[in-house]
């Protein structure tokens, strides 16, 4: 079995294509919707056949294929598992059978590799579409995706339908020895989960999830840890109290990685200015500091370009300082006003009258996930949630 996979950026939400072996993937860079094309329809058929023969991959390849060209990323693999629907038995328990059958073995990746590969995804949504009334073969299903790929997205549909049985399932996998299992007990409990459907009860009332996070908190794999740190932040946009109460009681004799799993817990908080977050973590004094030699540079950036921000932060107080170091730069939209993106930079302690020298340089490239306009950007500092003007800059357009 030939495998390609896709390295998922956690922080940007986007992917970078790593060409191994699957030879339907072109060496130049493609829009990701290309992941679908024949020559994958192709492989997913010899899939099946193994595991059924008497599939029909001729005319499976057909329907699959008819009208591909136009649908996106997501489409394609909705129209295919249409047509792998059209294609496998009537019977979805003899269906889920055979999509288990079809997998070949887990691939022997690193914990700290986040690879996925993306032609399972059909069978996922097969599973999300078809398999709810039939919970001990989807569950079987989404157990053996999830170690190829993820099932992230097709377990939600049972946590909605068959809350409690899924939930008594996920305690038990909580402690499974793959760590791709594991991490689906937390990543597929995320109430606000990015590109998912969203989970309302769990959004209302956290504790069933809480329940599954405590278990998983001081996971050996970062993998999981990670996962954990952000259904925990998810559950602090909703509920930012018991992401305060949680994430002060997991400090309280913990080690260096749960640590981690609580700051990247408490980011999306500390960004926002709550001082629960802030006071969580020991910066909730309001700081005696003066920002000082603030520069910015080039004073009139080009879109695409660079901006490098300097500043000075110094203790004014007779006291030590306890200071969490952010930087804010209010981006302006196409409609002219403005919205705040906050930079981390660092945290320090400093004495009376100790300072220290920071600095942050800035892309203005035009992203998918922040696009830029020309105007005058103000920029700030904060430290412990408090915003110290720093400068601004006007940012002109490519020229």
């Amino acid at each position: 079995m030939r495998c390609y996979f896709l390295w998922r950026n956690v922080r940007r939400n986007t992917y970078r294509v790593n060409f191994f072996v699957f030879p339907f993937l072109h060496i130049m860079p493609e829009p990701l919707k290309e992941m679908f094309n024949r020559s994958a329809i192709k492989a997913i058929s010899e899939l099946v056949q193994v595991a059924y023969p008497v599939f029909d991959a001729t005319s499976f390849r057909r329907m699959a294929t008819t009208g591909l060209a136009d649908l996106e990323l997501l489409p394609r693999a909705k129209h295919i598992a249409v047509a792998l629907h059209r294609h496998l038995p009537s019977d979805v328990p003899s269906a889920l059978d055979i999509i288990v059958r079809a997998l070949p073995k887990p691939p022997n990746a690193e914990e700290s590799q986040e690879f996925s590969s993306f032609i399972y995804m059909p069978f996922t949504i097969y599973v999300a579409e078809h398999g709810l009334p039939h919970f001990n073969e989807a569950m079987k299903a989404n157990y053996e995706l999830t170690q190829r790929f993820t099932a992230e997205f097709s377990i939600r549909p049972y946590l909605m339908h068959h809350q409690e049985r899924t939930l008594e399932t996920l305690h038990q996998w909580a402690t499974d020895p793959s760590h791709h299992v594991r991490r689906l007990v937390s990543e597929g409990t995320r109430p606000r989960l990015p590109w998912a459907t969203r989970l309302p009860e769990f959004q209302k009332n956290p504790k069933p999830v809480l329940a599954l996070l405590e278990k998983l908190k001081d996971d050996p794999s970062l993998y999981v840890r990670r996962s954990v740190a952000n259904n925990l932040n998810d559950i602090g946009k909703d509920n930012p109290d018991v992401l305060f109460s949680t994430a002060k009681k997991w400090l309280k004799g913990a080690s260096t990685n749960r640590e981690w799993v609580v700051k990247h817990a408490l980011r999306s908080s500390i960004k926002r200015g709550e001082q629960g977050a802030f006071a969580v973590l020991g910066y909730d004094k309001p700081p005696s500091v003066k920002i000082n030699n603030s520069n910015i540079d080039p004073a009139t950036p080009r879109i695409d370009g660079n901006v490098c921000v300097t500043f000075t932060v110094k203790n004014t107080s007779k006291l030590t300082e306890n200071l969490l170091i952010d930087l804010s730069v209010h981006f302006v939209k196409s409609n002219g006003s403005t919205n705040a993106k906050v930079f981390k930079l660092t945290t320090a302690q400093l004495a009376p009258g100790e300072h220290i020298d920071l600095r942050k340089t800035i892309s203005l490239k035009q992203h998918t996930t922040r696009t830029h306009y020309p105007g005058v950007h103000r920029v700030e500092v904060l430290v412990n949630g408090k915003p110290c003007e720093c400068g601004e800059f006007t940012l002109s357009a490519q020229g």
